[in-house]
């Protein structure tokens, strides 16, 4: 089998060329990029943190009476918050709560689009499939290595890391709530009249709402699983104590700051979940 093996082919080479060449020949481009997103968490941490957080804890509450009208859940979101202060993690749920939030802007601003793109062009979605399968299958310690690279240690390569891994699903979600709208409906709007881009935004769009939503509920699950391996590479929030408590072998804050990260993303799924009436 030494044959086999001498003769192998250079797949990590060619990675660290490419990586190489895009290093010294896109720095600027990766300079610009990390200035928006250190501008983008920088103003979203400021919005979390500058007011009491009874406040912050009230504008949850009065978002998830908007989107629910149910007291029931209000109560929870706003014990959820308070158990949160009790623990004393309020900053570092702020912190992560802000990659959270930056990573849901980027991903449904890119991936909402590629997925009705996707929808549109079946041909575009069967070239795209092995790319997200890789996207969401490639180890995420991975993406760190070239994010350390392009962006340094902090808030940005871990924000970067993570939108890579939580990319597909808004895209695929996007692209089975547009692509499953009902035939009839199509036809009904097409024998109104309607023009490609008021199909889009008056039928395809309100009935692929729910599976959109359920894309923005997923892109928030995942970026909390990423939080901790975020810290690996200097990012702030709930997984700094986790590594800490890896570190030290400590159960009690290990437990203690999984289970704040456990009651967050509890909290979030229940005030964006969307069903269809």
């Amino acid at each position: 089998m030494d044959w086999l093996t001498d003769n192998k082919i250079p797949v990590g080479k060619a990675a660290a060329t490419v990586f190489d060449w895009m290093q010294a020949n896109l720095a600027f481009f990766f300079d610009g990029l990390a200035l928006a997103m250190e501008t983008m968490i920088d103003a979203i941490l400021w919005v979390l943190q500058s007011p009491h957080p009874f406040i912050v804890i009230a504008a949850f509450v009065a978002l998830t009476w908007a989107l629910h009208r149910s007291w029931k859940l209000c109560l929870f979101i706003a014990l959820g918050f308070l158990f949160i202060l009790n623990q004393d993690y309020w900053e570092e749920t702020t912190e992560s709560l802000t990659l959270v939030l930056s990573a849901c802007v980027v991903c449904m601003a890119i991936g909402v689009p590629i997925g009705i793109a996707a929808a549109h062009r079946p041909r575009l979605y069967a070239w795209m499939r092995p790319v997200l399968d890789l996207m969401q299958t490639l180890p995420t310690f991975v993406y760190l290595i070239p994010a350390i690279v392009f962006f340094g240690i902090g808030m940005v390569p871990g924000l970067i890391a993570t939108v890579i891994f939580v990319l597909p699903a808004p895209i695929r979600l996007t692209h089975l709530g547009v692509s499953s709208t009902p035939e009839p409906l199509l036809e009904a709007a097409q024998a109104f009249g309607a023009t490609p881009s008021q199909t889009l935004w008056k039928v395809e769009l309100p009935y692929a709402l729910p599976q959109i939503m359920a894309g923005l509920s997923q892109t928030i699950m995942l970026s909390l699983s990423m939080v901790v391996i975020a810290a690996l590479v200097g990012a702030d929030g709930l997984g700094v104590p986790v590594v800490r408590a890896l570190n030290q072998v400590n159960t009690a804050l290990g437990f203690e700051s999984g289970f704040i990260i456990v009651v967050v993303a509890i909290m979030l799924d229940r005030m964006l979940r969307m069903e269809r009436k």
